[in-house]
């Protein structure tokens, strides 16, 4: 992560010259004002990787001699066919319908929005992780 940390920080100081030399010679506060937000989000995403990487030390992939082995883990859940990502796109549009035609196909494509998004984030709130053990669980 630290190749990326300092990819990030390139590109954030990047935008730090663009910002100040549109800034001096634009005199145009809406666009200083968009790459002064990207110079900060840049560093925001190199400050995190920064961080990750005195957390946990280089990765596997970052050692020239590193094997295949070491960064193999368990596979991850992945959850099964799910109707809620439908469910959510069906009520964004319905939204961006109801800003165009009207209040009450606003609220409808909430209602719908907010149906898909509950249903995504509930969908699997009662599974148990394989990797916990019987003595791990709350009874």
């Amino acid at each position: 992560m630290k190749t990326e940390a300092v990819l990030f920080a390139g590109v954030a100081a990047f935008f730090a010259v663009t910002a100040g030399s549109y800034g001096w010679f634009a005199a145009d506060p809406a666009g200083t004002a968009v790459l002064i937000v990207a110079f900060v989000m840049a560093s925001l995403v190199s400050f995190f990787l920064a961080v990750q990487y005195r957390r946990r030390g280089r990765r596997p992939q970052d050692r020239r001699d590193a094997e295949v082995a070491p960064s193999t883990g368990p596979v991850e859940f992945l959850p099964p066919d799910s109707p809620w990502p439908i469910t959510v796109a069906a009520g964004f549009i319905i939204v961006a319908l109801g800003v165009v035609f009207g209040l009450w196909l606003l609220l409808i494509g909430l209602g719908v929005l907010t149906l898909g998004v509950l249903g995504m984030v509930f969908e699997h709130a009662g599974r148990q992780d394989s990797r916990e053990s019987s003595a791990d669980r709350p009874r």
